[in-house]
């Protein structure tokens, strides 16, 4: 149990009239746990009116640290003008640094941030989550400018900084404390009850601060070697591939051979087919061990899907919802069969888990069902409608404990993680969203 859940003391309650796997009956919790009905005392009925009771939604993939810092920043649209409207506006953080997030285009630089506000130091994230861009106040005062992805032309910054989220947080001055509690408080309400926090490399004491959600936790980022936190679960070993500097392969297969030494499978970031190729190899090379994982599988080409049997696929089509017109004017054509698969891949035996990789793709898991089921974009077109499942499938991606592991059933013996629906289930699917959420508990746990 996480520090977020020992603040509640556990309570007996049946939940009435509740639908359960197509049937409507009675469900009791005592201490935390489902168990059989019995004719002993309760501390409260709750009356479902036969709206649908599952097991808890599980985030297979986001950054609770980011999602907490993205909270506080603002939204950059990609008109200038508006940028610099929206940065006007912007409230500075007590140290007068203005933070913007989601910056969806490749031409802004130091130049462009200067004349649109220069009068504040600014710090803008590009949508993929890859890259920050700094105005001149920023960038004077964070000291030498000596990590390797700080991008210069002729000598001279750019204010594009690739992969340097901890050499800058390390520049930053003291952040105020994230309020994680109330963050994993508002992802209970979308019926959440576990997450894997897959940012990479992750610092002790940071590791520690994310006991505060009161989800259950597993974290991608513990180094090798050391143990996460109490009350959180060590998962796999989270690695990035870039595409900006990907490694060799002897480099690469050394890497998980490393992890699989240490009894940890790995989880590898790979969004571009490039990347994909050299993980199948280093695979190939290394051996696979139970619990090897592929995350984001952006780009996988049909010529691929069956060399990734054996491994899971935690992807996102959450972000056709959100970026799916972008994709369809930059990806080459003939690829956006390949974008964010999911049926193709189960129907080769491939294991397929759902999440958000929130901020940077929306954290609502009821969007991403939604997306899933349409492969609808911005503009209201499909892209790859030939990878849509069903929404009962869709749902089933994100009640699975583990990427290809079973179901979650609400049977006597769970433990207690439980979303009511206002509805039946059958209704709520067919327009998914979070308004269908009732209440949720953790543990038995009331959460809303």
């Amino acid at each position: 149990m996480t520090a977020g859940r020992r603040r509640t003391t556990v309570r007996s309650f049946l939940l009435r009239g509740a639908e359960v796997d197509g049937r409507r009956t009675d469900v009791l919790v005592r201490d935390g746990r489902v168990v059989p009905v019995d004719g002993r005392r309760v501390d409260e009925v709750v009356e479902c009116a036969g709206g649908a009771l599952l097991p808890g939604l599980v985030d297979h993939h986001l950054h609770l640290h980011a999602l907490a810092a993205a909270e506080r920043s603002v939204r950059c649209p990609s008109d200038p003008a508006a940028l610099g409207r929206v940065l006007a506006a912007a409230a500075g953080d007590v140290h007068g640094w203005v933070r913007g997030v989601g910056f969806p285009g490749d031409d802004l630089d130091v130049d462009l941030l200067d004349r649109l506000h220069p009068s504040r130091p600014v710090r803008v994230q590009h949508r993929s989550g890859a890259l920050w861009v700094l105005n001149t106040a920023a960038l004077e005062r964070i000291g030498p400018l000596d990590h390797p992805g700080v991008e210069r032309v002729a000598g001279a910054p750019t204010g594009r900084i690739l992969r340097g989220d901890d050499w800058l947080r390390s520049r930053l001055p003291p952040a105020e404390p994230f309020d994680l509690a109330a963050l994993g408080a508002r992802l209970a309400g979308l019926g959440l009850t576990a997450l894997t926090d897959a940012t990479p490399d992750v610092e002790a004491g940071a590791a520690r601060s994310l006991t505060a959600v009161p989800q259950r936790l597993t974290l991608l980022g513990v180094p090798l070697g050391e143990t996460a936190p109490e009350g959180t679960v060590t998962g796999p070993y989270k690695m990035v591939l870039a595409d900006s500097g990907l490694p060799d392969l002897d480099e690469l297969t050394d890497r998980i051979r490393a992890a699989h030494a240490a009894q940890r499978p790995v989880a590898v970031h790979t969004v571009t087919r490039e990347s994909l190729v050299l993980l199948l190899a280093a695979l190939d090379d290394a051996g696979r061990l139970p619990g090897d994982r592929v995350e984001h599988a952006a780009l996988v080409p049909a010529e691929l899907i069956g060399e990734l049997r054996g491994l899971a696929v935690v992807t996102q089509p959450g972000f056709l919802a959100d970026r799916g017109d972008l994709f369809r004017r930059e990806v080459p054509a003939v690829e956006h069969p390949d974008l964010y698969r999911c049926a193709s891949l189960r129907d080769h035996g491939v294991p397929v888990a759902f999440s958000s990789d929130a901020p940077y793709g929306p954290v609502d898991p009821w969007r991403v069902i939604d997306a899933a089921v349409t492969r609808a974009t911005p503009d209201g077109d499909a892209l790859g409608p030939g990878e849509a499942v069903s929404a009962r499938d869709a749902l089933d991606l994100y009640l699975a404990g583990r990427p290809g592991g079973p179901v979650r059933r609400v049977t006597a013996g769970a433990e207690a993680d439980l979303v009511l629906m206002h509805e039946p289930l059958d209704v709520a699917l067919q327009a998914p969203s979070m308004d269908g959420v009732r209440q949720v508990w953790i543990g038995g746990v009331p959460m809303r």
